[in-house]
């Protein structure tokens, strides 16, 4: 993670003046992985709502954990992906890690108004990344990638709010119907699942 937080302060930014915004980059030159380690940072501290958009989610075991620790303890985790995949094996893969989450409380919901690109989390109203980075292995440890973290209740529900409008052209995920799901999705994810690492 970026040690400094640059404050941008410039008169023809589409952000207000002053926002304080924390770069966040990563690949396969650095030894950590800094910015898997900003989400989990947001994912430790929300206190009341995580709210995330990706149009790819296959995560490690950390951050899986992470998220439905913080469903569990109560807070409201929703996560939002396209339903129509421009790759069918991360699609399914995808579906295969969001049903793991559902027992646990995450809620989930299929965008069907196109193909979803957003890459964003929006934490308490309070900080909000916006990057490049999907929630996958291959954006944690193997692709470059850039995220920027604005610290702005004003950016922040902003982006809530978008989200929450994002919802009515989406469809839950809810356990009875990953549950009643065909027995030709099962094979699709569980076949996916199998190549997740290298998706």
């Amino acid at each position: 993670m970026s040690s400094g937080v640059p404050v941008l302060n410039t008169s023809d930014s589409l952000l207000p003046s002053g926002v304080p915004i924390q770069i966040v980059s990563g690949g396969p030159d650095t030894y950590w992985n800094p910015v898997k380690e900003s989400y989990l940072k947001m994912i430790t501290a929300a206190e009341e709502t995580i709210y995330l958009q990706t149009p790819y989610f296959i995560p490690d075991e950390s951050v899986t954990d992470a998220l439905r620790i913080a469903a569990l303890s109560g807070l409201d985790v929703r996560i939002m992906f396209p339903n129509r995949p421009d790759h069918p094996f991360v699609y399914w893969a995808t579906y295969s890690y969001i049903g793991q989450l559902l027992d646990s409380g995450v809620r989930a919901y299929t965008y069907d108004n196109g193909f979803l690109h957003a890459k964003t989390i929006v934490v308490d109203e309070i900080a909000a990344s916006v990057g490049s980075a999907n929630w996958d292995v291959r954006s944690f440890r193997l692709n470059f990638e850039t995220n920027a973290i604005m610290y702005d209740e004003t950016i922040a529900r902003s982006l809530k709010d978008a989200f929450i409008k994002d919802l009515d052209v989406c469809s839950e995920v809810t356990a009875e119907r990953y549950t009643n799901r065909s027995v030709k999705i099962k094979f699709k994810e569980s076949i996916s699942r199998l190549f997740s690492a290298m998706l």
